[in-house]
């Protein structure tokens, strides 16, 4: 045992604590009843297309399988490998972004080019790139955190930065990856301090250019326009047999649903009257089976994930770790807005857009990384975790006090603990004050006055 042990990586052999045990087990419990709910969303298509009614959900297994490899193996890479390539990280995000848009290696769906096909798999490049970008993100904040705040070249740098990123989604075209990755990287800034009137400013601007771009493209405009109609009337002609029959077909199997579902395995709406049922409206099956109680306990879960995201994010902010605590408020935005971008498009509340529901819909690239991203929070969890834990252990070798005679020696005051630059604070300018002169009074023996 102790000869399997020593070929361990050093995590591994020494490591007691494995991240925050509620975050664990609520991704448990997500992949679990995703894996359910997907397998009963796509039953009936995948009997009828393969022959196999277990077809998606035996590769979903698969994708989950690697998941959990990319993972562990995220789990041992320190914090400040990501930091230190993090410029490097945005060049990769931007070469992801550029090369599945050349012909020949990016794959076209449902005429959007997002995905590298490699053979019997398909990765959608915007997901990782995602991420990388929120690496940039978090060491720009890290590392230039006065400048962001009192600053409007500090907030226009980095903003900059991603509209490359930001103009080859659109090309994809990938708007709902815009969206979600605007929600993050907003959100980092705002939670950086970056003075509200500026905040409020380039938000604006970001809803205008929004916009912009709908009203400039004929099928976004389009997309609009049967949003509109379906607020006033959702079973209408022009929007049930329109570019809104998703929508009218998700709002049916919420309808048939009720509060308690029709019983797990007997939606109707999957029996291809839903298109896309077990990747993009998964939820609507949910809402079809399980019901909207079922659908509310969901959200509750998702809240309780993001919530102790941000908690992570939090303590590390606190302790110093402006770049770990960044990266997971980041991360935690990514899963705010899918979940919420993905909800309203099932519920009505916002035009079609294919987001997938983190950890539940079908897909492989998608699963993924939110395995990966779930890792990256465990190990800023772990690394805050080991520094709190050494922080309270008494130093090594350290000379013993003698114990008190007359008059006791002073104790030798300790060393502090060694942590990285990208762990820390920037470090406050000191304060000079000038000492107070002491007066002493004639004939009073050296006494004060």
């Amino acid at each position: 045992m102790n000869t399997f042990a020593a070929l361990l990586p050093r995590f591994y052999r020494t490591q007691r604590y494995y991240g925050d045990p509620w975050l664990v087990i609520l991704t448990a419990l997500l992949v679990g009843f995703g894996l359910v709910m997907m397998t009963s969303a796509s039953i009936e298509i995948a009997s009828r297309s393969y022959g196999d009614g277990l077809y998606y959900f035996k590769r979903q297994l698969v994708f989950l399988a690697v998941g959990v490899g990319v993972s562990a193996f995220m789990l041992s890479v320190p914090m400040r490998f990501w930091y230190r390539g993090s410029v490097a990280w945005l060049a990769l995000a931007y070469a992801l972004l550029v090369l599945v848009l050349v012909p020949g290696i990016g794959h076209e769906v449902n005429g959007s080019v997002r995905w590298f096909s490699l053979s019997a798999f398909s990765f959608q490049a915007s997901e990782p790139a995602k991420l990388l970008i929120v690496f940039f993100m978090a060491w720009f904040l890290s590392r230039h955190r006065v400048l962001v705040r009192h600053s409007i070249k500090g907030l226009l740098i980095p903003l900059i930065l991603l509209g490359f990123p930001v103009s080859l989604l659109l090309l994809e075209p990938d708007f709902g990856a815009v969206v979600v990755l605007g929600i993050a990287v907003f959100g980092m800034l705002f939670l950086a301090g970056v003075r509200l009137y500026l905040f409020l400013g380039m938000a604006g601007l970001a809803v205008g250019g929004a916009w912009l771009l709908v009203v400039s493209s004929e099928y976004r405009m389009q997309r609009l326009m049967t949003f509109l109609q379906a607020l006033k009337d959702p079973f209408s002609d022009d929007v049930v047999f329109g570019s809104g029959y998703q929508l009218a077909q998700a709002l049916i199997a919420f309808g048939r649903g009720e509060w308690f579902g029709v019983g797990l395995g007997n939606s109707i709406q999957k029996m291809y009257f839903l298109p896309e049922a077990h990747t993009d409206f998964v939820l609507a099956i949910i809402a079809e089976e399980l019901g909207v109680v079922s659908v509310l306990l969901l959200l509750v879960l998702f809240f309780a994930f993001v919530l102790r995201a941000m908690l992570i994010a939090r303590r590390n902010e606190k302790s110093g770790r402006l770049f770990a605590a960044y990266l997971g408020y980041g991360i935690a935005f990514l899963f705010m807005g899918q979940v919420l971008i993905n909800v309203a498009v099932n519920t009505g509340l916002l035009p079609t857009k294919g987001l997938t529901l983190p950890f539940l819909s079908y897909g492989g690239s998608s699963l993924l990384m939110c395995l990966v991203m779930t890792a990256l929070l465990l190990r800023i969890d772990i690394e805050h975790h080991e520094l709190q834990h050494e922080s309270q252990q008494p130093r090594l070798n350290a000379r013993p006090n003698p114990l008190p005679s007359v008059m006791p020696e002073p104790s030798e005051p300790p060393r502090p603990l060694y942590q990285p630059s990208y762990q820390m604070a920037p470090a406050p300018r000191p304060v000079y004050q000038v000492a107070q002169k002491t007066v002493f009074a004639p004939h009073s023996g050296g006494r004060a006055s």
